[in-house]
């Protein structure tokens, strides 16, 4: 006699491998929501991004750092990942351009003060313009 799933169809093999996945992974992961919340908290990211561009106002990376992990962290598990992903993706490019350690070692505090809950407000300059 041989294997005993020698015998079951592919389709039967896929079946049972999603009905283990889920037990392992159980009822409340919510994983079909990762890629959505992924892509809100890459635009998140992107927004303070573009208004740290706008408001060109010395000083305020850091807070704008913050500020982008933290929304993009709101939004769930994918967001967190997303955050992580392009703040480290940032942080190895600016590095890797000539920035020093020390203000790498900085902003990335700040991406892990936001994305862990930290209010961004923590980093904000002195008279940034309300609107961010």
């Amino acid at each position: 006699m041989g294997d005993v799933f020698s015998e079951v169809s592919a389709t039967m093999k896929l079946l049972l491998a999603g009905i283990v996945l889920i037990f392992i992974t159980g009822s409340e992961a919510q994983w079909y929501r990762f890629p959505l919340e992924a892509a809100q908290g890459a635009y998140d990211m992107g927004k303070a991004y573009k208004d740290m561009r706008d408001a060109n106002w010395i000083n305020s990376d850091k807070y704008f750092h913050a500020r982008g992990n933290y929304d993009a962290a709101q939004r769930g598990a994918g967001g967190r990942w997303a955050a992580e992903v392009i703040s480290d993706a940032r942080e190895w490019v600016q590095g890797n351009s000539g920035r020093g350690a020390e203000d790498t070692e900085a902003d990335q505090e700040a991406n892990r003060w936001g994305r862990g809950g930290g209010d961004p407000n923590r980093y904000r300059p002195a008279g940034l313009p309300d609107k961010y």
